[in-house]
């Protein structure tokens, strides 16, 4: 009866420990079963709602609305309407034969180029776009801008429009063509405006590109995206310019500006010649470099000063008739201020000899308005 009882305890702690492990593994099934259900469901649920975000790009590619033009695609157009008006330039004179560069600009067959082209030639060519060639006739020159323009007769192949550079903005987009060693005809070259009114020597007022600018380039149109020729190719600055050892240099291409070339080319085609108006001033513009290194009172402007020895003021002329003297800074001219984008010789350009202007003038700190009558400068 004692072991029945021991037994019976025996096998009722069994079943006790087999009904916990039942009841253990049971849940963990039936856990394990709910979970996959529930993963099914998740599942099920998050195809059907990325279903229509998957179909989005497709109705998007059936989309009919317009299309933006690239970059490439405009400049692909600009230098379609230009190019069939860019011509080869061929120049004949004791010193041998030269090339460059020319654009159409009127239909009367007028071709600007540069001065440095065409300069001493006893005879003048161009090759059109379509490899023809023309025989030229010189027109006139203006070596203080590095300007000229030739004629050519017959049948035109396009005639390019001309921009306004003062709209430029550095980092634009920009491209220049020409015949680079006279062979490459209509050669293409992309870059952007670097900097605006630059000055080389004794040319003022420049635009400064990087796109590449090589011998023969010379004349050619730098234009803007709208197919405009916005300035005329001019020089290129290379080491050999710089001390022996100086790093590489690229991409420092200059261009004279529309606002420059226009009026130029008007007065030549007009009188083939170029009158300009005389002030009778040597002078520096001022920058923040020049403003400090002389510690100026201002950060831009006109500083009447010789470096070279000579009077800063010239004797006889319409600075020295308006009492005009060393040291003066010229801050502006009839309230159009001389600043990093407009240089004085801009300004003077705008005017003809004989022309009476006011000049702002800074002298010892005070600022003052000073008449002047300009005369005619002899080219």
């Amino acid at each position: 009866m004692e072991r029945t009882d021991h037994v019976g305890r025996y096998v009722a702690i069994v079943a006790v420990i087999l009904a916990i492990i039942i009841s253990i593994v049971g849940g963990a099934i039936a856990g394990g079963i709910a979970g996959y259900y529930a993963v099914q469901r998740n599942l099920s649920s998050q195809t059907v709602t990325a279903s229509p975000i998957n179909a989005a790009p497709v109705a998007m590619q059936n989309s009919t609305a317009p299309v933006t033009s690239s970059s490439s695609e405009a400049m692909v157009n600009a230098v379609q309407q230009v190019a069939p008006a860019v011509v080869t330039i061929l120049s004949t004179s004791r010193q041998g034969n030269g090339s460059g560069s020319g654009v159409i600009i009127s239909e009367q067959g007028y071709i600007l180029t540069n001065n440095h082209v065409v300069e001493n030639a006893r005879s003048l060519a161009v090759v059109l776009n379509d490899g023809t060639r023309r025989e030229a006739n010189l027109i006139g020159t203006d070596a203080m801008n590095d300007i000229a323009v030739i004629q050519i007769d017959g049948d035109l192949p396009a005639v390019a429009q001309i921009g306004d550079a003062a709209a430029l903005q550095p980092g634009e987009q920009v491209l220049a063509i020409g015949s680079p060693l006279g062979d490459f005809r209509n050669t293409v070259t992309a870059g952007v405006v670097s900097a605006l009114n630059r000055s080389v020597g004794s040319m003022e007022g420049l635009i400064q590109t990087d796109a590449a600018i090589n011998s023969g380039n010379s004349g050619g149109p730098l234009i803007n995206l709208r197919g405009e020729v916005v300035g005329i190719n001019t020089l290129v600055v290379r080491n050999e310019q710089f001390a022996f050892g100086a790093a590489p240099v690229e991409g420092l291409g200059f261009a004279v500006p529309s606002s420059i070339f226009r009026g130029v080319a008007d007065q030549l085609i007009a009188n083939g010649k170029v009158t300009y108006p005389f002030l009778g001033v040597s002078y520096i513009m001022i920058d923040g470099s020049v403003a400090a290194e002389l510690d100026l009172p201002v950060q831009s402007g006109a500083l009447i000063y010789s470096s070279q020895g000579g009077p800063a003021v010239q004797p006889g002329t319409a600075a020295a008739r308006a009492g005009l003297r060393a040291g003066d800074i010229i801050t502006a001219i009839d309230g159009v201020a001389l600043d990093g984008n407009t240089s004085l010789r801009q300004l003077l350009l705008q005017h003809q000899p004989g022309d009476s202007i006011t000049l702002t003038i800074l002298r010892d700190g005070d600022q003052r308005e000073v008449q002047v009558t300009l005369g005619e400068r002899e080219v």
